[in-house]
């Protein structure tokens, strides 16, 4: 569904971006660039990692909410500040506003990860429960600000939100001067549209381009359709672990921006997404939520064909601790690292022990077992077995197949 056609506007200017440093920069720290030698191996040119999980709060949010409240007048910050959010902007919103000394008002959906509640609420928001929707919430916020005068804090759509999110590219050219690649998560548009502008403008000072892609999920990927129709469009969503970036509908202003300034948008699966994590875990010993890690999944798949030297930004780190545990298994899988096979075998003693037996000689770890007489299809006289393995890689799983194959078994290739 498309929205009215939107008005060209300004980009933020290099000195609005570079004004906004100022004031950011006493709230939000200057996160740490770490260079991947896997990553640059992955891709062939150097690839460095803007760690944005490591920020105050763990995201890039409290930068362009840090700003937007800062720019508030005497008047509106007695009046308070409302949000509306399921984590990384609540939190922003929150520890800006603490530090600022305005009260906020913060609308969650319920059934929000607990780590995410309890850390706005240690920020010192008033933090009230509505919905089982980010939109419910939404509206609340609004009815909120209506009734109470409060200021409504929107997540992406402002021009002060996104200069004050442009203050990350600043950063990224103090410390790689000289990039030409830059990777984004893009959820509404904030971030790629504030970082765009600054890096942009600075590389046009100095009589060079640097090339900007934002990474979407592919199950709520609302810029290709927009950019495609030129104008705001509204999409179907479909779930995704990628929640920090599951926007419906670009941003206005933002759009604006993206469409004029930034190069290319791409998207990855969830599968993709999840081996990310666990690279981002194991080879750089960071944690990064699923909306962050968007950028290294689309490098190591190849959708993005880097030029020189490149830097990923890692958006956020916020992830609730379960939901580390689905993603790490899922990274498993999709990297062909755990392997669940289900085997139909005849009801009789010391089949459990052969085929353990025959995945020893395979070289894997058998790391769980589910023994039924009960499954669908089986026979009275057998019984089913789903048996979880872990194994080193594609070829390794293969090996694991073959070996029951040979013994006469029929394994067929679960999801975990």
């Amino acid at each position: 569904m498309q929205g009215p056609p939107v008005d060209a506007h300004a980009v933020p200017t290099l000195q609005q971006i570079e004004a906004a440093r100022e004031v950011v920069q006493r709230i939000a720290v200057h996160t740490p660039m770490e260079g991947s030698r896997f990553l640059g191996a992955v891709s062939g040119v150097p690839v460095h990692l803007k760690c944005e999980n490591l920020q105050r709060t763990g995201s890039y949010k409290i930068r362009g909410a840090s700003y937007r409240l800062s720019r508030l007048t005497a008047e509106q910050r007695a009046r308070g500040v409302v949000a509306a959010s399921a984590g990384n902007h609540a939190q922003g919103v929150a520890l800006a506003a603490r530090e600022l000394g305005i009260a906020a008002t913060i609308f969650m959906p319920i059934g929000v990860p607990l780590p995410k509640l309890e850390a706005t609420r240690d920020y010192g928001a008033d933090v009230r429960l509505i919905g089982h929707a980010v939109d419910e919430a939404l509206l609340a916020a609004a009815q909120f600000a209506e009734s109470t005068g409060a200021v409504l804090v929107p997540p992406f759509d402002h021009e002060d939100v996104i200069a004050g999110q442009g203050t990350l590219g600043l950063e990224i050219l103090d410390d790689v001067p000289e990039v030409e690649t830059v990777i984004i998560p893009t959820g509404g548009g904030g971030l790629i549209a504030g970082v765009a502008a600054a890096v942009k403008q600075r590389a046009a000072q100095q009589g060079r381009t640097i090339r900007v892609i934002g990474v979407q999920a592919e199950n709520a990927a609302a810029y290709p359709a927009s950019l495609q129709a030129d104008a705001v469009t509204t999409i179907a969503t479909s779930p995704t672990i990628a929640d920090g970036i599951a926007v419906a509908t670009p941003g206005r202003i933002n759009f604006a921006i993206i469409r004029e300034l930034v190069d290319e948008v791409v998207t990855v699966t969830d599968d993709e997404t999840a081996s990310a994590m666990l690279v981002l875990l194991e080879r750089a010993k960071l944690v990064v939520e699923a909306a962050g890690a968007v950028g290294v999944a689309a490098l190591m798949t190849g959708r993005i064909k880097p030029t020189g030297s490149t830097v990923v930004v890692l958006s956020g780190g916020n992830i609730d601790p379960l939901m580390m545990e689905r993603v790490i298994s899922r990274g498993l899988i999709a990297s062909d690292r755990y392997l669940t096979l289900r085997i139909g075998l005849p009801d009789r003693p010391g089949q459990l022990a052969a085929i353990s037996a025959l995945i020893a000689e395979a070289n894997a770890n058998v790391v769980e077992v589910l023994h039924t007489r009960h499954g669908a299809g089986t026979q009275i006289s057998e019984v089913q077995i789903d048996i979880s393995v872990e194994t080193r890689g594609a070829a390794h799983r293969d090996l694991v197949i073959e070996t029951l194959q040979a013994a006469g078994y029929e394994p067929r290739p679960i999801a975990g």
